[in-house]
């Protein structure tokens, strides 16, 4: 069964949600905004199905609402930040804005984030950059249950880890911009996606995962839950030894450069995700090919689609174009599956918050 809200009323609940738990009413209004705008977006996996956990990391007092970022690297175009087990979506804002301030004065800046709870959807922080006129990269680590396999591993040793690139397209208004955003999980499909194909009852696609003993399966609960003898499966990265590759970069840039750690101890029971980030933030202008650069990306996306389509495909569909389709179709109603509303609830009731998520 699923339930069908209007997304102003799931952000004021998860808002509300959040301040019964000891969030400002600032802080708890921008989180669910966010994981509402991923719902809206597509990205069922990163939305408000996460605030249950995040009500959990609270109790174990690994999220640690009202956080503030701090510096230990402020130098030129260099940023290193701690975001001190703050909710992600607050302590990566700060952290963006942080390095706009740099890119303002000199054209460019590498930045690093530590010790932020989950960062939630990357892209956010991509659109952000676009939204200047800015390209941006982003290599993220993830610190909880190690849930993804190395190319030709039978176990899971690290997270997800995802990797974005916003690049703005054209010359245009920037609030009318298109932009190329790219932001995927470097595993073959995000374990969050696993979590709502469990809670649905679907199958996975097969190439997807692998079970407790490392053989391929279609069954999501392997990653959901411990299995008979105790272990968990693990997802597999995409693209075999290159999706691989690029996963264990993100590890090493977001949890050794950052100074936030990588994962290296047996899976344990703990609710909380934390992020380690590396971001590089460009101003094409500070490059000298203003003038080259935006009319370039417009003539090359042109270019692009007036390839015709595969036989039997809708046609060619460029990174950005899902999120913002998206965005337009779910304004009328975000569907939430039966498992995720009942946790939404029981979430609420652990903290007296009663009235909540009532359709």
């Amino acid at each position: 069964m699923m339930h069908i809200f209007k997304p102003k009323q799931l952000q004021n609940d998860i808002t509300q949600l959040f301040e019964h738990a000891g969030v400002s009413q600032q802080e708890a209004q921008q989180v669910a905004e966010n994981l509402v705008l991923s719902n809206l977006s597509g990205h069922d996996s990163h939305g408000v199905g996460m605030a249950p956990r995040y009500m959990d990391a609270i109790s174990e007092k690994r999220l640690v609402p009202g956080a503030k970022v701090t510096a230990h690297i402020d130098h030129g175009c260099l940023l290193g930040l701690n975001g001190q087990g703050g909710f992600g979506q607050v302590v990566g804002f700060e952290a963006m804005q942080r390095a706009f301030e740099k890119v303002r004065t000199e054209g460019a800046c590498i930045m690093s984030l530590s010790n932020a709870h989950h960062l939630g959807r990357i892209g956010h922080f991509a659109e952000m950059a676009v939204a200047q006129g800015w390209i941006s990269i982003h290599f993220v680590n993830v610190l909880s249950r190690p849930v993804v396999a190395a190319f030709q591993a039978g176990d899971g040793r690290f997270g997800t880890n995802p990797c974005c690139i916003g690049i703005p397209i054209g010359m245009q208004d920037l609030s009318l911009n298109k932009p190329f955003i790219l932001d995927f999980a470097t595993s073959a499909v995000a374990q969050g996606k696993m979590r709502v194909a469990h809670n649905l009852g679907l199958s996975a696609k097969p190439g997807l995962l692998i079970d407790e003993n490392g053989l391929p399966t279609t069954r999501p609960s392997v990653v959901v839950k411990a299995q008979s003898n105790g272990k968990f499966g693990a997802l597999l990265t995409f693209g075999e030894h290159k999706g691989s590759g690029l996963a264990i970069a993100c590890e090493l840039l977001g949890g050794a450069l950052s100074g936030g750690g990588t994962w290296r101890k047996e899976a344990n029971s703990a609710r909380a995700v934390m992020n380690g980030m590396l971001s590089i933030v460009i101003d094409p202008k500070a490059m000298g090919q203003e003038d080259f650069f935006y009319p370039e990306t417009q003539a090359f996306i042109d270019w692009l689609k007036q390839s015709p389509p595969e036989p039997g495909t809708p046609g060619l569909i460029l990174a950005g174009e899902p999120e913002r389709q998206a965005r337009l179709e779910r304004a009328r109603g975000l569907e939430i599956d039966e498992a995720t509303h009942n946790e939404l609830k029981a979430s609420a009731l652990k903290v007296g918050a009663t009235g909540l998520f009532q359709i």
